[in-house]
Formats: structure tokens, sequence, C-alpha cells
């Protein structure tokens, strides 16, 4: 795993071993930048189940200027902050290492507003993905936010969360990215 492009780009990102997390490869993580950005001029980032940080660092590296990632699993936060260290992102990052439940309900709570969300939860926990819409329905993301979710061939999601709709899905083997625009 590495950083993709940017600022950044060829720094070597650490993955975590073991199966409780599934992070996104280099091509698809390639891929997913293609179809949003490629580089971005400012910006908030959500990673919500952020692994081992791959996407929200790469989007601090394409041009984002703050990022904050979820995780739960302890080895994983663990593996992220020591990527976001690597990549000397300390001071645009915010970790909090809780449920993604938790994390939308203190997030609603705050002053912010969402540029790029990233949600690729566990694919067998389809129900994460209603997450969006408490975010949606409390106005947390910009208008032209971009959602991007990753998930199994098997989870069918809905065409729109709220007004923004789904603009583009790519197959990757056994993966959909599935991206969500306000198209205004």
């Amino acid at each position: 795993m590495r950083v993709v492009a940017g600022e950044r780009k060829g720094m070597p990102l650490k993955a975590i071993t073991g199966t409780t997390t599934r992070p996104t490869t280099d091509k698809v993580k390639e891929s997913i930048f293609n179809m949003i950005g490629p580089f971005f001029s400012g910006g908030i980032a959500l990673d919500l189940f952020a692994g081992s940080g791959g996407l929200g660092i790469e989007t601090l590296s394409r041009g984002a200027s703050k990022a904050i990632f979820v995780e739960k699993d302890g080895r994983a936060f663990q593996t992220l902050q020591e990527n976001i260290k690597k990549c000397r992102y300390e001071a645009v990052a915010e970790t909090f290492k809780t449920d993604a439940a938790r994390a939308v309900k203190g997030l609603l709570k705050r002053e912010i507003q969402l540029d790029y969300l990233f949600l690729d939860p566990p694919y067998h926990k389809k129900e994460y993905y209603d997450l969006l819409n408490s975010l949606v329905d409390h106005g947390k993301l910009s208008e032209d936010a971009i959602i991007v979710c990753e998930h199994s061939v098997e989870v069918n999601l809905p065409s729109s969360y709220g007004k923004y709709t789904l603009a583009r899905q790519e197959t990757y083997g056994g993966t959909i990215i599935s991206i969500y625009r306000n198209e205004l």
C-alpha cells in the first residue's frame, strides 16, 4: 500500500495484517480518485471506517485541508496513527477510536461541513450505510460534497441519499465503488 499521487506520492503506508480490515487496493484507490478528483483545493474529508487510513491520507496528499479518521479496531487505529505520523499529517488529521455510529453522533453536534465522505464498512454490516442519511439530514455535507461508498456486489445501495444521487458506479471483482454527488 502506498500514496498514489500528490505531495506524498509514493510514500509507503503500513497495512494491517489479519482479517479485521480490508484495505482498498492501490489500483482501486487510483480509480476512485480519477473519478472524483484527481486533485483538490482544500476541503474536509471524513474517512468513516478508516482502517489504516489510505483513503483519507490520499485525500490530504491530493490537496484536502483536513481529514477526520474514525476507526474502532485497536490494531487498525494504531496503524492509522503511524501512517498519519509517517506522512507528517498530524496537524491536519483528527483521529477517533470509536464506533462509526458514535462518531456520527459527535459530528452532528459540531459546526462542520464535509466535502469528501468515504464509507467502507465491513461488507456484512449494510446498516452502516444508513449513517449517510443522518449526515445528509443534518446538513453536514457541503453542497458539492462527494460521497464514495465501497461495498460488496451483494449490497444494493439506494439511488440517492437526500439530494446526493448516484453519479457513477464501477465494479472491481467482488467490490463496487458507488459515487454520489449533488447534481445541483
